[in-house]
């Protein structure tokens, strides 16, 4: 997961200068100053293209699009000011992220196992249902488990604080299974 990982500590790096200094001072750091006063969608268009562009490895490919699904679903929840963003949002939005690329990470390791799934398709539906909850639940618990470091990290500190979610994540995740496998 090198690119997700990468790509998430690139985003919660952007989220946190963001929340500290306002969006205009955020993407000026990354010399996208033209995407100021632009809407959320362009905005994380031009991010996505800066921080895993187009046309790389199948794992940049699953950040990318861990990314716009991001995006969907934080203009779904109608995130749109990003000058006044909280330390929850920061959070939520990171969450969501890694939610997303681990989620199409298994989804592709299934596919290369070639995994027979159910021929009916509202058990495939229930069956990636059930998956999305417990990442989601596996990502929120490691989230928890990190406390309140993420308002205070340090750019250098970034990459490591998405190692150890990503980390702890699979760990929770594991023993979710575990217990799930045991019932």
């Amino acid at each position: 997961m090198g690119s997700s990982r990468r790509t998430g500590a690139q985003l919660l790096g952007f989220l946190n200068d963001a929340a500290s200094r306002g969006i205009s001072q955020a993407l000026r750091s990354l010399n996208l100053h033209g995407l100021a006063g632009r809407p959320v969608e362009e905005v994380f268009r031009g991010l996505a293209d800066y921080f895993c562009p187009e046309g790389g490895s199948l794992d940049v490919a699953i950040a990318r699009d861990a990314f716009f699904r991001t995006v969907a679903d934080i203009v779904e929840d109608d995130v749109t000011d990003l000058d006044n963003l909280s330390t929850d949002q920061v959070q939520a939005i990171f969450e969501v992220f890694t939610t997303h690329a681990i989620e199409l990470r298994m989804y592709n390791e299934i596919g290369m196992r070639a995994i027979t799934l159910p021929a009916d398709t509202a058990a495939i539906d229930n069956v990636q249902a059930q998956l999305h909850d417990f990442i989601t639940n596996g990502v929120s618990d490691a989230l928890s488990q990190m406390g309140d470091r993420l308002p205070n990290l340090s750019q250098g500190q970034v990459p490591e604080f998405v190692d150890d979610v990503l980390e702890r994540a699979f760990t929770v995740l594991a023993a979710m299974g575990d217990a799930e496998a045991n019932r």
